[in-house]
């Protein structure tokens, strides 16, 4: 590709991502404006994107063929689905006498594979897992090119446009590189000092809020290392502590790709599944569980297709250890709703909260009340996202069932679904910890 007089920068929208329930209304749209940012940065160089509906193996050979094509070049991705689809292209290719270049350091620091502990083809703890990976080299990124030559005689579907796609999240983030981009200097400059301090503070919201532009490549991982080490001090380092998990992750996803839907260390829970959870789990997708943070939190996802970190633990705490619930069920709630939904760190995430996952206390238990009190203090969370509890006084905003007197027609908040000892027997009783 170096030194290539002629690139075709393409995206294929492929139906079978549809199918297998990947393009989620608020990725669809979020991706939509980073491809129209995409196309305006290429139309600045001379050039402009290709798009094309269709089979992604049946349209790149085209588009090769059209535009007589040695090398196709892409950026690698590990779920089951992106590892067969990425194996035809290359037989398909090669069967024309064309190569195919996958490039694993794009939306990773580190390519899955490349740090590995002795005896094994991943690391299944996390703090030897970082260890490696921070002792790793980085590679430089690259400026963007000053010119880009396309073809011409290429035909290419319209872009897609956000405001076409239904279902959207009233609080959807704009998508896209440059905006990416500007928040990615603007948190680094500002906010990255106090990260290690206040990342798990509810209301303060002192998160990067990265990471759907992370999730479509649409901002360098490896690039968000460099600024955030420029930048040095303990905040910084704790922000690239949390990129490690996403390439953590994806290293554990590339050598065990059935956790995608499997557990990764099985407990042999007997979930609640079906009529039996089926009245809890509506609750809780609804923001309705009678616990206020809890409820802040799914509320939150709903309005903006995006949750605060801590808010993403607690709500699946909840869901898979209180009320006992398969952790697929709010996995897929999760990718039902969040603009960064990714197979790998969602699937995952749930697992560790679950305790199927690579955690090293796997019967560890969020209390929502507790965790209220610590990470909202004032409930200020709370008060944003569950606005019918907004008159109640401080922190007893996180039990309003024991306020005395209190008009419950008034506020129309339920009772709780579950008390918590009932919840946590239950838990410890499936898992045999009596």
């Amino acid at each position: 590709m170096a030194g290539a007089p002629e690139t075709v920068p393409l995206f294929v929208r492929d139906p079978a991502v549809d199918r297998a329930g990947f393009a989620a209304p608020n990725r669809l749209a979020f991706l939509a404006d980073c491809l129209a940012d995409l196309d305006a940065g290429l139309r600045e160089r001379g050039g402009r994107l290709v798009v094309r509906g269709g089979d992604t193996v049946a349209e790149v050979c085209g588009v090769v063929r059209q535009a007589e094509a040695d090398e196709v070049h892409m950026a690698a991705d590990h779920s089951a689905f992106a590892r067969a689809r990425e194996e035809r292209l290359r037989q398909a290719l090669e069967s024309e006498g064309r190569r195919l270049y996958v490039h694993d350091a794009v939306t990773t620091v580190v390519p899955p594979g490349d740090v590995t502990p002795q005896g094994s083809d991943h690391f299944a703890v996390f703090t030897p897992y970082f260890r490696r990976w921070s002792a790793e080299p980085l590679r430089t990124p690259l400026a963007a090119p000053r010119t880009v030559r396309v073809p011409h005689g290429l035909s290419s579907e319209r872009l897609p446009t956000s405001a076409s796609v239904a279902g959207v999240s009233e609080g959807l983030a704009t998508g896209g590189e440059t905006e990416g981009r500007r928040r990615l200097g603007a948190w680094v400059s500002r906010h990255a000092d106090a990260y290690e301090e206040r990342h798990d503070d509810l209301a303060g919201d002192a998160t990067s809020r990265l990471s759907p532009y992370l999730h479509f490549g649409a901002v360098s991982a490896t690039e968000a290392v460099h600024r955030a080490r420029s930048r040095g001090g303990a905040g910084a380092e704790a922000f690239v502590r949390q990129l490690c998990w996403r390439d953590f992750h994806r290293q554990v996803l590339a050598a065990r790709p059935e956790t995608a839907v499997e557990d990764y260390r099985p407990r042999h829970d007997h979930w609640r599944r079906g009529a039996d959870a089926g009245a809890d789990l509506k609750a809780w997708r609804e923001g309705r569980t009678g616990y206020p943070v809890v409820d802040a939190a799914l509320r939150q996802l709903a309005h903006e297709g995006w949750m605060h970190n801590r808010g993403r633990l607690l709500a699946a705490s909840f869901l898979a250890k209180t009320l006992y619930v398969d952790w697929r069920e709010g996995a897929r709630h999760f990718l039902d709703l969040l603009v960064d939904g990714d197979v790998a760190n969602n699937q995952l995430n749930w697992q560790w909260v679950a305790g199927t996952g690579t955690d090293t206390r796997p019967h560890r238990v969020l209390n929502p009340v507790l965790q209220g009190k610590r990470y909202d203090p004032y409930g200020a969370y709370v008060r944003r996202w569950v606005p019918e509890l907004a008159q109640l006084p401080g922190a007893s905003i996180h039990e309003p069932w024991k306020l005395k007197g209190l008009d419950r027609a008034a506020y129309d908040y339920p009772d709780p679904i579950v008390d918590l000892a009932d919840g946590l027997a239950r838990f410890r009783h499936a898992r045999g910890r009596d």
